[in-house]
């Protein structure tokens, strides 16, 4: 998801005055981020992911696309894995395969998509088109394959553990974006006990931590958190607001990385995916991946902070 370039921009000027600011840059580019295991395989997998939603639908605009590149690259110099796209978010798809080739990065990604159709044989159509667009060798799995937004859920899921058990893919996941889905969520969850799971969690969207995250773990299923930023709607909450001074006690200097080490220190969540085609803020938001997390009594004093700033 992507949030309100210029208001994170100020925000993320302002912090570079700061003598402590926590990018990775210098000698914390050196640092090793923050990585959570996949509970069905132990796999190690870093902590902060790349969405592509809006982000990465560059087709036809050649600045963006440089920008797309330069974010990428810099994603995985740092460290980076997981990408995320989706055949729902135009162009994203074709523009990671693309760039992914072109910096020949293909073998250093986790890359994950989505099967956003009804129908299985159109749901197998529009698969291998995704794997076309992402340029994944034949010979090689796609990381993970999700069904998007429960469409067609049980018909999808069929298919997807075929090709698991072909190697097409690797892992089989479901996603959603929004509060209204988790019953269904929780329900495919106990049944069909996932690898990966994708939902909506955030200091403004809280619910899934009281439904969602301890089903997860109980099933032994990875988590993959989107709308980190409620799409931007929590930088414009904290625009020209201090950071607490306290939350240096966890290695944090900026309000992308307040907001994403709230997530992370969860310890059901695997990883979050902050879209965004901007290099400097991959840089940001991958410093909420080194250091100290808040414990459970920040994490409270965080939520209780966030709430008064409404």
């Amino acid at each position: 998801m992507v949030h309100n370039p210029a208001s994170r921009r100020e925000l993320l000027k302002a912090a570079l005055a700061l003598p402590a600011i926590a990018l990775m840059t210098g000698a914390n580019a050196n640092a090793k981020l923050l990585a959570r295991t996949i509970p069905k395989s132990g796999e190690p997998i870093p902590a902060i992911g790349l969405g592509t939603w809006q982000a990465f639908d560059i087709a036809g605009n050649r600045s963006a696309r440089a920008e797309a590149r330069e974010a990428l690259a810099r994603f995985i110099e740092l460290g980076g894995k997981l990408v995320d796209s989706s055949p729902m978010y135009g162009s994203a798809e074709a523009a990671v395969g693309e760039l992914a080739q072109e910096l020949r990065v293909h073998q250093r990604l986790f890359l994950a998509t989505k099967v956003w159709t009804r129908g299985r044989e159109e749901g197998i159509r529009q698969m291998e088109e995704s794997l076309r667009k992402m340029r994944i060798p034949r010979e090689r799995a796609l990381d993970l394959m999700q069904v998007h937004n429960l469409v067609d859920a049980k018909t999808h899921l069929a298919v997807l553990r075929d090709w698991k058990a072909a190697g097409r893919i690797r892992y089989v996941g479901l996603t959603h974006y929004h509060e209204s889905a988790y019953a269904e969520l929780e329900q495919l969850l106990r049944e069909a006990a996932p690898d990966f799971v994708q939902f909506n969690y955030s200091l403004a969207e809280r619910s899934a931590g009281a439904r969602l995250l301890g089903v997860a773990h109980d099933t032994g299923t990875a988590v993959i958190v989107n709308r980190p930023f409620a799409e931007g709607a929590m930088f414009r909450r904290v625009r020209n607001k201090p950071l607490p001074a306290w939350a240096a006690e966890f290695d944090c200097a900026t309000w992308a990385q307040f907001f994403l080490k709230w997530i992370v220190s969860h310890p059901a969540v695997t990883c979050a995916i902050p879209g965004t085609r901007n290099a400097r803020h991959v840089e940001d938001n991958l410093g909420a991946g080194l250091g100290r997390l808040p414990d459970d009594a920040m994490r409270r004093n965080m939520a209780r902070h966030f709430d008064a700033l409404a």
